[in-house]
């Protein structure tokens, strides 16, 4: 069990890549903080994680407030110790072209996807720099290269990526990594939104020619998570089935 007492703070743990990768950790010793906007949601995924064996809490956040993110980072030293692992997963999805899309729609996209980044890596790195060590995982996707009608999506993903790169180089040297998933077509609630015809012409467009699943993605993070993972930091890992290797089709 490679994170056996390993605490983990993921946020967006309810449902999902974040659901598949508290589950997994846990699975493998740590201790599993379920932050999420959705807080019964969250104590019923960590009540599931407990009676299946493993250490977890679930505990409502939003990203997107200062105070509410602090409050979760001193709960969970209160409850389950100092921090070792950040997955900061949460995130929406909203389709608009640049024609389309709302100032409302913009700022709530970046706010939760990009600011909810930065709020959390700031509250973690501050407790991991005075022990000289920690792993940050920013969870990302592959359409941070361009997506149609993501505009919004698109740009905070990128900034993400960005955002990783400057923390790996900032925190090197306090024995902190931090890297980055870029998730394709993954078989999760926020996809099957998409429309069957939508769907199809995506899959055909897949190399492997189907969706991922969750629990890819949680293995790779699981990856970057490794205590024995010294030397990986600033790093991009796709988990998309090959569709990184070259451009989307135009979907109307």
């Amino acid at each position: 069990m490679r994170l056996n007492g390993k605490v983990a703070v993921i946020t967006g743990a309810a449902s999902g890549i974040g659901l598949a990768v508290a589950e997994d950790f846990a699975a493998n010793g740590a201790k599993v903080v379920i932050a999420d906007i959705a807080g019964d949601r969250a104590a019923e995924t960590a009540k599931r994680i407990t009676n299946n064996g493993g250490t977890a809490v679930g505990l409502a956040v939003d990203v997107t407030d200062r105070e509410a993110v602090e409050a979760l980072f001193k709960q969970t030293e209160v409850e389950l110790g100092p921090v070792d692992i950040l997955v900061n997963n949460a995130g929406i999805s909203i389709d608009r072209g640049v024609r389309r899309i709302t100032d409302e729609e913009w700022q709530r996209t970046i706010a939760i996807n990009q600011t909810g980044v930065f709020l959390c890596s700031q509250a973690a790195a501050t407790s991991m720099i005075s022990r000289r060590t920690g792993r940050i995982i920013n969870v990302s996707s592959r359409a941070w290269l361009g997506w149609f009608g993501q505009l919004a999506y698109s740009s905070s993903k990128g900034g993400v990526v960005s955002a990783t790169r400057s923390l790996a180089i900032e925190l090197a040297k306090y024995g902190i990594t931090v890297n980055c998933l870029a998730p394709g077509l993954i078989d999760t609630p926020l996809l099957r939104r998409e429309p069957q015809e939508v769907m199809d012409r995506l899959l055909r467009a897949q190399p492997m020619g189907s969706l991922g699943a969750a629990n890819d993605v949680a293995w790779a993070a699981r990856f970057f998570a490794d205590p024995a993972n010294n030397s990986v930091t600033g790093q991009v890992l796709y988990v998309c089935g090959g569709k990184s290797l070259y451009a989307q089709p135009s979907i109307n």
